[in-house]
């Protein structure tokens, strides 16, 4: 039979320690139902924090107080003061932490805390982070934590030698991991070790169109190929792959938004397009009276503007921003 767990005013070190009560005033609107063991270890935790100790038995104490309530941020800050007064094995309180995080893997304390760690104990922890937030990221490939603590290894501690092979993993398990998919684009900008986005981008655009054509309804690649040219659209409108990628998808589905969105971008930035992208396009211009005569780039916007009614304001007023010299 299990005993439940005693609380501090059993333990024999607190002896002479007065609990101080939590004080909401003389008449509480709505007192919180704490319950005993609560109230009990938070009385205590009170005493030692008013007191500023630092001592083994108050970083015992800031212990049982996370197990009840890991958000706790004040019990947190107070356990830092504390390790660092005693200068504690900072290894075991990475073993303690983690315990507590994959139990609570959203709480914005205990991530605080972790980095805290990281930061002190310096790049020989990269890995043994990396394999922690793999962990919590095969639960749940979404958390926003693991993946800012994850990039937060990266840039101030290092790791990056497999991290695009991790990302092709995650990919592979699913391709519309969109978190997956920012985090290939930090790795292929940020690295180190791979050159910087010039030295990958070609390879890095036979990968995302692969990605395209297998899948045309996942948005994810059709942003990833677009940040491949960040802040160079001469060479994403001379790169014949994207306007080809585009026409491959739209034969088959003239209607895919990401295509036509893509596409748009590329005839404003100065595409001139084909004779196949134009008759690709040219049944559609019986749906709607206004694209009979109108340029290709107006025409797109008119589909647009049935194919994707959620931003059809968007898309009619991309339509009066374009020039009537695109054709």
């Amino acid at each position: 039979m299990e005993h439940a767990k005693s609380g501090p005013s059993s333990w024999p070190e607190m002896a002479d320690v007065v609990p101080v009560p939590q004080d909401d005033g003389p008449s509480p609107v709505v007192p919180i139902a704490y319950r005993d063991d609560f109230r009990e270890v938070m009385d205590y935790f009170r005493a030692l924090y008013f007191a500023g100790e630092r001592t083994p038995r108050a970083l015992r104490l800031t212990a049982e107080a996370i197990e009840l309530n890991p958000g706790n941020y004040t019990v947190w800050h107070f356990r830092r003061l504390i390790l660092e007064a005693l200068d504690s094995d900072l290894l075991e309180e990475m073993d303690f932490v983690e315990k507590i995080a994959q139990c609570n893997p959203k709480n914005y304390q205990i991530w605080h805390h972790k980095r805290w760690l990281a930061e002190k104990l310096g790049p020989g922890v990269a890995n043994k982070e990396h394999e922690f937030t793999m962990k919590i990221l095969a639960v749940d490939a979404k958390n926003y934590h693991a993946w800012s603590h994850r990039q937060w290894v990266l840039q101030a501690l290092g790791g990056w030698e497999s991290e695009l092979q991790y990302c092709n993993q995650l990919l592979e398990e699913d391709v519309f991991n969109n978190s997956a998919w920012n985090q290939r684009y930090l790795v292929i900008t940020r690295s180190p070790l791979l050159g910087g986005l010039t030295a990958v981008r070609d390879s890095e655009v036979d990968y995302t169109i692969e990605a395209i054509v297998a899948n045309p309804q996942n948005e994810s690649p059709w942003r990833y190929l677009k940040g491949l040219y960040k802040g160079e659209n001469n060479l994403l409108v001379a790169d014949e792959r994207i306007s080809d990628v585009c026409l491959k998808v739209l034969k088959n589905d003239w209607s895919c938004v990401f295509a036509l969105s893509l596409l748009l971008d590329l005839l404003r930035l100065g595409l001139q397009p084909s004779d196949e992208l134009k008759d690709t396009l040219e049944p559609t211009r019986n749906f709607d009276p206004e694209m009979a005569d109108a340029d290709l780039a107006t025409a797109v916007c008119c589909i647009l503007q049935k194919c994707d009614p959620l931003r059809v304001n968007y898309w009619s007023w991309y339509k009066t921003t374009l020039s009537s010299q695109i054709s």
